[in-house]
């Protein structure tokens, strides 16, 4: 699954943030989007544990900014 958290001009740390969702799911990823106010997850974590894995990072504030985004696969590779 996909998310957004508008985090607005003060983007929290990156790698952090990666670290700790991938104590929980090793495949997740985490980036910065372009004009850097947004930042970008990828992992099968539920919105639950995405907010425990941020307040392990030290930014339990940014689960209330969690966005869910529509998936985009259109089921052609059978996953």
């Amino acid at each position: 699954m996909r998310f957004l958290i508008r985090t607005g001009p003060a983007a929290p740390d990156v790698a952090a943030l990666e670290r700790a969702l991938q104590a929980h799911d090793p495949a997740a990823l985490v980036d910065l989007q372009p004009g850097g106010d947004a930042v970008r997850l990828s992992t099968w974590l539920s919105e639950g544990e995405i907010a425990l894995a941020m307040k392990e990072a030290g930014y339990p504030a940014l689960s209330s900014r969690l966005e869910r985004l529509p998936s985009e696969c259109c089921g052609g590779c059978g996953g």
